[in-house]
């Protein structure tokens, strides 16, 4: 049984079968940029398991060894790719991003001081009704 995944306006999906390697946290300056917070989170998946269903991801090399995939029309993260054999997937670009739990943290020297205090600080309760309530335009979290 596979799982699936894509980007928030859903022009790019993908589906992985079999089961996923390591998923990690990156705190490294490149993940942290390219996700555009204070990390990436990844999961090692073999190329012979992924298929695109449906679109093509806009590719950076964001170094000599690496290039980083992306949804062109909404900018959303989606891979890590550095070996012919093997691709990192962007974890929360999948359906359920539950299902792959992070084992390890990398590049902890990069990480920020607050990070240590997350779960101490206050969360703000859900605000309830709204006099102009949002209406998404997310795709929804499964293939359509």
């Amino acid at each position: 049984m596979g799982i699936s995944g894509g980007c928030q306006c859903g022009v790019v999906r993908f589906r992985v079968e079999g089961q996923p390697g390591r998923a990690s946290i990156c705190h490294c300056r490149m993940c942290q940029k390219a996700f555009g917070g204070p990390f990436g989170a990844l999961v090692t998946v073999s190329q012979a398991d992924l298929t695109w269903t449906r679109g093509q991801r806009a590719t950076f090399q964001s170094s000599d060894a690496i290039r980083r995939g992306f949804c062109a029309a909404c900018g959303t993260p989606l891979t890590y790719e550095w070996s012919q054999e093997k691709i990192d997937l962007a974890v929360f670009a999948f359906d359920d991003p539950s299902a792959v739990e992070p084992v390890v943290q990398l590049a902890i020297e990069n990480r920020p001081a607050w990070m240590e205090h997350l779960a101490d600080m206050p969360v703000r309760p859900p605000m309830g009704g709204s006099a102009s309530p949002v209406v998404s335009r997310q795709h929804p979290d499964f293939d359509t």
